[in-house]
């Protein structure tokens, strides 16, 4: 019964993305700092930007949501994608992560082979490196 009203609720309204999340993050690391530290304008920054995450997820115009969010990870989708990539990399111990020098893809190869000859899928250029 509940979860009917609330699905009624929400039915045309935009809902959740990934600028939502950052606005998220953001408001409760400004009001953490905020605890610690007392300064006012985190403590205002911390409530503006929950405003405005709450703002746009019961929008009801979700063409200019996604335009936002758009824009967002236009910004901040190298630096999202950059931080996936170490945690990836940090993770995983069985590989080896390489560049290629010829095109920038990211290679890779199994941890502990030695010297090996890497042949890049994209572009095709080999390359020597110690796995």
């Amino acid at each position: 019964m509940i979860r009917n009203t609330l699905q009624r609720f929400m039915y045309g309204r935009y809902g959740n993305d990934q600028l939502n999340m950052a606005l998220l993050a953001l408001s409760v690391t400004c009001y953490v700092l905020y605890l610690f530290t007392g300064f006012d304008p985190l403590y205002w920054i911390s409530f503006l930007s929950i405003f405005f995450a709450l703002f746009r997820t019961l929008s009801r115009n979700p063409v200019r949501r996604r335009g936002e969010n758009a824009k967002f990870l236009q910004v901040a989708g190298p630096a999202i994608r950059w931080l996936r990539l170490r945690r990836t990399i940090h993770r995983d111990k069985e590989h080896c992560y390489f560049k290629c020098p010829n095109c920038g893809q990211q290679l890779r190869v199994p941890r502990g082979k030695g010297k090996i000859t890497v042949t890049c899928r994209s572009c095709g250029a080999t390359f020597e490196e110690k796995s």
